[in-house]
């Protein structure tokens, strides 16, 4: 059989054997030789920190690896997830992709589809990793080796948040063999969309000598937009132009304009099609030393640079103009951009002494981000009760404006030594001690702008304006109507091991624990500081220590050389956190003790699966159930709506997992992956403040399809000994979902949707050049809203607003491209 043309590392037999060997890993003779006749190719994965074929692991792992994302022109992590079975992402798009982790594993999620805006008081259920440093940050998939899904509770060796599961990206070290230089471009266009998106990058590897290597990636990615914001207020010193008596369009700074035209007079309005445009910037540099033949050192530093021109997002419905919003179009009276940076430095050190490998990880990040957002929805619907924040204070309003700057600040120094038994015998261990000092801060501050120009004309006129009698009419206001920033510190030590007891050849027992204890604590401002002047002053909040002991069981049969069967039981966690709940002063709460703290939350993981192969086909097959117990919730408080996270008392998900690969034919490869995934709760969710009831025992959790089928035809055809066409289908499906587990407002049902993605590609030695189509059907797929009972045009006095911040966050539309590669 021809061997597939490949642009990168191509692992050969001989190569597995010494590395399955070096890592002491449990593969036999026999199993080599068969792989080498085998038509799949095996899978090599290090989630157990040790080199291992990902079919001898007993429990559900998927990787997917460098080459095949570069095959399948797939950069971003939510396309990425879409072809990993059993993951569910709740897409947002790049706007929001810094801000809170999407992703959902086995069921674990008790927040609605409508957060990501906000830095969020509670942490994923999913933890993510860079090589070995735990950051949720959503690089660029760019110069990657492989990506690792581990599903289920992965507490022991990854720690808080990986209660869910745990994504690993394995990024290309150094080689000290080979010099390289690779270029890459793509063009492409989205279907909506007035303009091309554009990416190009490159990589080098350039050995140093025998001992050193240096490696470099760097790129940037400019994407049109598709989403056009078609009732934009006018702008002019930063706030809404008053359309003056006459017609005109004018600055409501101008001294032209009466008082009467100022408190009474409405916005001019305008359009900006594609605004969701984005601009990436990306890089990573290492540098690999071998000191001696058994310690070596790579150190490296990865950035990203983000600028997104606004949101993803559709709005349904239509204004109080009777003007119905078409596709790809958005109500919102404001643009909503974001931006984040972030800074990656990593020092992994590597030293072999013998019964054991010792690496030493030392990692320091940064990641800093803002978005702006429009709120005035929010703020002028009528819905009753101190909802109707502008009927209650700012009456009349003609101009009504709520502009929103939410953002967060993340740092951490991450520091943690793993030793890895190399020896052969009847057990294998790994021990390993883990540091963390983070700083987090989170900001919300809105504006209200032209509300002081509005307040000295009705000083003005008296009587005569609707807001004549409010305390704030006439006062120097500085416009901002709510400041919230949460400074939070969070240590955390762990001390973690696993050994697993080979009791025969083939019968395993594994073991494992973590011990940690972590302290938070809670600096946080929050006020109303509308007049010029005001300021805002820190408050410490009730902090947070906790300290527990995670455990792992499991026990795998190999039935016989290439089938296993598998059992596990294994625990996770999330940290607990504080909440900024004001027990005094304007804003205080009610029963404010009850919320000022959430506690960790725990799942326990029960498992049974098979996990076999043949020459043609791999497969694995496992049923699950998770106990979840306070599942934390993020939501708000019960008289102000601060952001707070509370605990519940318990929900469940269960289901079943499957994934198969098969090789048709010597150059024909089908893969497929279907879940069944029921989750809910198992208790009533009681709001901790007043006891009131938020949802009933047995209800749904949020964004989580029962179903999810993948499934992807790859094709190989070799057109001369030195070129080869590879062409590849491949669809994912979702069955319906829920918004919210709270039945109120924010509640909506989505649909289910389909996403079928094609490509073809030339290959040789030297270059590759690939036509690809993603959506190729154009399916618009929801998995998270602000529906219109919560965001909605003006239902009360403020007749001069137009705007409509209802909206759907839908699925990248269809988008055709063009991408080429140059290998020197």
């Amino acid at each position: 059989m021809k061997q597939p043309i490949k642009q990168g590392f191509s692992k050969s037999t001989l190569a597995t054997a010494v590395a399955a060997v070096s890592a002491g890993t449990l593969l036999s003779v026999p199993q080599l030789a068969s792989a080498q006749e085998s038509l799949i190719e095996e899978v090599i994965v290090t989630a157990t920190a040790r080199a291992q074929n990902a079919q001898d692991i007993p429990y559900n792992i998927s990787a997917v690896s460098g080459e095949d994302l570069e095959e399948q022109n797939i950069t971003d992590a939510t396309e990425l997830l879409r072809s990993v079975s059993g993951v569910a992402v709740l897409d947002r798009g790049y706007r929001n992709s810094g801000m809170a982790n999407n992703m959902i594993i086995r069921g674990l999620n008790v927040d609605n589809g409508a957060n990501g805006d906000v830095g969020l008081s509670a942490v994923s259920p999913v933890s993510t990793y860079v090589d070995s440093t735990p950051i949720f940050a959503n690089f660029i998939l760019k110069d990657v080796e492989r990506v690792e899904v581990l599903r289920g509770p992965q507490g022991t060796l990854y720690g808080s948040g990986a209660m869910g599961g745990t994504v690993r990206y394995i990024m290309n070290k150094p080689d000290t063999e080979e010099t390289m230089v690779k270029a890459s471009t793509s063009l492409s266009q989205t279907d909506g969309s007035g303009g091309t998106n554009y990416s190009a990058d490159v990589i080098l590897n350039l050995p140093l000598g025998d001992k050193a290597a240096f490696r470099f990636s760097g790129g940037t990615i400019d994407n049109a937009g598709v989403i056009d914001y078609v009732n934009l207020y006018e702008l002019a010193d930063g706030k809404p132009v008053v359309k003056a008596d006459d017609g005109s369009c004018v600055s409501v700074k101008s001294p032209s304009l009466s008082a009467e035209e100022v408190a009474f007079n409405g916005s001019c309005y305008t359009s900006k099609e594609d605004a969701d445009t984005v601009e990436i910037m990306h890089a990573r540099a290492a540098l690999r030393v071998d000191m001696t033949d058994n310690i070596s050192a790579t150190a490296s530093y990865q950035m990203q640079s983000d600028e997104i021109g606004a949101r993803r997002a559709v709005t349904l419905g239509g204004n109080l103009l009777g003007e119905t919003y078409g596709d790809h179009e958005n109500g919102s009276t404001m643009l909503e951009p974001s931006e984040r940076e972030v800074d990656l430095f990593s020092l992994e050190v590597e030293a072999d002494l013998g019964f054991a490998t010792l690496t030493s990880t030392t990692s320091q990040y940064e990641h800093t981000g803002n978005g702006w957002r429009d709120n005035t929805s929010i703020w002028v619907t009528d819905r009753g009760g101190y909802s109707n924040w502008f009927d209650d204070l700012y009456t009349g309003m003609p101009r009504p404006v709520a502009h929103v700057d939410a953002g967060y600040s993340e740092k951490a120094l991450v520091q943690e030594l793993r030793l890895v038994s190399n020896t052969e015998g009847d057990i294998d261990w790994v021990a390993g001690a883990y540091y963390m000092d983070q700083e987090r801060e989170t900001y919300n501050l809105s504006y209200l702008l032209g509300l002081d120009e509005y307040g000295q004309a009705c000083a003005e006129i008296g009587a005569a304006c609707a807001a004549d009698g409010q305390w704030w009419v006439g006062l120097p206001l500085q416009e901002t109507d709510f400041d919230y920033v949460r400074e939070e510190t969070f240590e955390d030590v762990a001390v973690y091991g696993e050994l697993t007891y080979h009791v025969t050849d083939s019968f395993h027992l594994t073991g494992g624990m973590r011990w940690f204890s972590n302290t938070l604590t809670n600096n946080t401002a929050l006020g109303f500081p509308l007049i010029e002047g005001d300021s805002v002053a820190f408050e410490k909040y009730p902090g947070q220590e906790e300290d527990d002991v995670q455990f792992k069981v499991n026990a795998s049969w190999d039935i016989n050389e290439r089938l296993m069967a598998y059992a596990t039981y294994s625990e996770g966690f999330r940290r607990g956190g504080s909440n900024a709940v004001p027990c005094s002063g304007f804003f205080v709460e009610l029963n404010c003790e009850a919320a000022s703290t959430f506690n960790k939350d725990t799942a326990q993981n029960y498992e049974v699966g098979v996990k076999g192969d043949t020459d043609r086909a791999r497969y694995s097959a496992n049923i699950f159930y998770v106990d979840w117990q306070d599942p934390q919730l993020n939501t708000a408080t019960y008289w102000w709506a601060f952001f707070m996270a509370q605990n519940g008392e318990s929900a469940a998900t269960s289901g079943l997992e499957l994934e198969a690969e098969f090789a048709l034919t010597e150059n024909l490869t089908l893969q497929t992956g279907y879940t069944y995934t029921k989750a809910e709760l198992t208790a009533d969710l009681i709001g901790p403040q007043a006891g009131n009831l938020i949802a009933e025992d047995g209800h749904k959790l949020p964004g989580i399809p029962e179903n999810v089928l993948t499934v992807a035809l790859s094709h190989r055809y070799f057109v001369t000994d030195g070129m080869e066409l590879a062409s590849r289908i491949g669809g994912y499906y979702q069955s319906e979902t829920i918004n919210s587990v709270q039945d109120t407002s924010i509640q909506d049902e989505h649909d289910a949707f389909s996403l079928w993605n094609a490509s073809a590609s030339l290959l040789t030695d030297s270059w590759v050049v690939s036509l690809y189509a993603k959506n190729l059907l154009n399916n618009e797929g929801v998995t998270g809203s602000f529906p219109s009972a919560y965001m909605s045009t003006d239902t009360g006095v403020f007749e001069n607003y137009y705007g409509n911040n209802q909206r759907q966050y839908i699925t990248t539309p269809r988008t055709i491209g063009l991408s080429a590669s140059y290998t020197f």
